[in-house]
């Protein structure tokens, strides 16, 4: 009985670290002369409201895959919606024309491989990278509030 309470005990544990919410990462391409934003001017542009950055040089923003959940902690921790909000909100957007919504990666390998390439793009991660040619410009603490 007591090995199976300690079996039950450390699966149990196992699985909340494996689920526990990490900080997200928000990065841009190193030649990139922005070195930080606010979570304002970051809701922005995953929102589709602004294409440039504070400078003027044009953003295009990438997602995470709409079904893995650091795409779901990165909008949570952004804006305060989920992933059914924030598809709805897409899905007006799409429909009247006006804004493209943040292209969707495989991975997190291709998030840095296209930051890295592209000096006006912008995405999220879910550790800090190890890639010089990518800089953190925000990042989002997990438990924070979302103004």
């Amino acid at each position: 009985m007591r090995k199976f309470i300690h079996i039950l005990v450390g699966t149990f544990m196992a699985l909340s670290s494996a689920h526990a919410r990490a900080d997200i990462y928000v990065v841009v391409n190193k030649s990139n002369p922005v070195h930080s934003l606010t979570q304002k001017e970051v809701v922005n542009i995953f929102m589709g409201r602004t294409h440039a950055f504070a400078g003027g040089d044009y953003v295009r923003a990438f997602d995470l895959p709409r079904d893995s959940g650091a795409h779901e902690q990165f909008y949570q921790l952004l804006i305060g919606m989920t992933v059914a909000q924030v598809n709805t909100y897409w899905a007006r957007l799409i429909f009247t024309g006006q804004t493209l919504q943040p292209k969707a990666l495989d991975n997190e390998d291709a998030m840095i491989e296209t930051v890295r390439r592209n000096p006006g793009a912008i995405g999220y991660l879910t550790q800090e990278p190890l890639d010089k040619d990518v800089q953190v410009v925000l990042v989002l603490k997990t438990g924070q509030d979302h103004n």
